[in-house]
């Protein structure tokens, strides 16, 4: 690999961590927002099919990332970023209660009430999305990974749908359990909400594998790398003295 494509790795997965972190801390800001689709009229325990918090539209983002980076660099990579995922969303959340803590000025658009009501339950909603994201994307990528070693690189499909199923049920089924213990959804709405989480989580898991196919192709394409083939640490760690040499040019 050449300077120019070690250099272009590095690049490519601090946009992706960067990306996976976003929509990480997005999804705990915005959760409290429900919206329906509502392509089929079922009603599941009470709970039209889809009913679902707007936190689900960026989440979905997070474990296709973590797919493509277990595939090209690495299952240590992809934990590295689960991991850096976590202190930003702590992070947010000392932000945020600060944010709360502080008074509003009389003029102030956003006044106490109306930040209390949209964020004030933000705390909690990370601890219980931070729990439940521990356990799902930890379980996704050695799912990914199990998967990725059994069929020895092939069948990508397999291993994307697979590891995303079983963490995604985890995650909802935890972050549920957590909010319906806070108070902050009544418990009437578990199972419908449960169901409707996973099944709509499901379709989105079934329609970004072509996305990750796309994906997978052009990093494979662009930095010549054979089916299970990944770039390592050491290519990622040799990148400064890269820049050296390159810089001394």
């Amino acid at each position: 690999m050449t300077s120019k494509d070690k250099l272009l790795a590095n690049k490519i997965y601090l946009i992706l961590a960067a990306l996976f972190i976003a929509s990480l801390v997005t999804s705990n800001l915005i959760f409290q927002k429900f919206f329906y689709w509502y392509p089929f009229d079922v009603t599941i325990f009470g709970t039209k099919l889809f009913e679902v918090s707007v936190g689900l539209l960026p989440y979905p983002i997070t474990f296709l990332i973590t797919d493509i980076l277990s595939e090209i660099y690495g299952k240590r990579k992809a934990n590295d970023v689960v991991i850096a995922g976590i202190f930003a969303s702590f992070f947010s959340l000392l932000i945020i209660y600060i944010s709360k803590e502080v008074p509003a000025t009389n003029w102030s658009p956003v006044n106490n009430g109306i930040f209390v009501e949209v964020f004030g339950a933000a705390p909690l909603a990370v601890l219980a999305s931070m729990m439940a994201y521990l356990f799902a994307q930890f379980i996704d990528i050695r799912v990914y990974h199990f998967w990725k070693q059994y069929t020895k690189g092939k069948h990508l499909w397999l291993r994307n749908n697979f590891s995303t199923f079983s963490s995604q049920i985890i995650d909802t089924l935890t972050v549920l359990l957590l909010l319906c213990s806070f108070g902050i959804i009544d418990w009437g709405n578990f199972l419908g909400l449960l169901i409707s989480g996973v099944i709509f989580k499901v379709i989105i898991a079934f329609l970004d594998t072509p996305i990750l196919y796309l994906i997978v192709y052009a990093f494979r394409y662009r930095f010549k790398l054979k089916v299970n083939e990944e770039i390592d640490d050491a290519v990622l760690l040799s990148v400064d003295s890269e820049v050296d040499k390159i810089g001394k040019e």
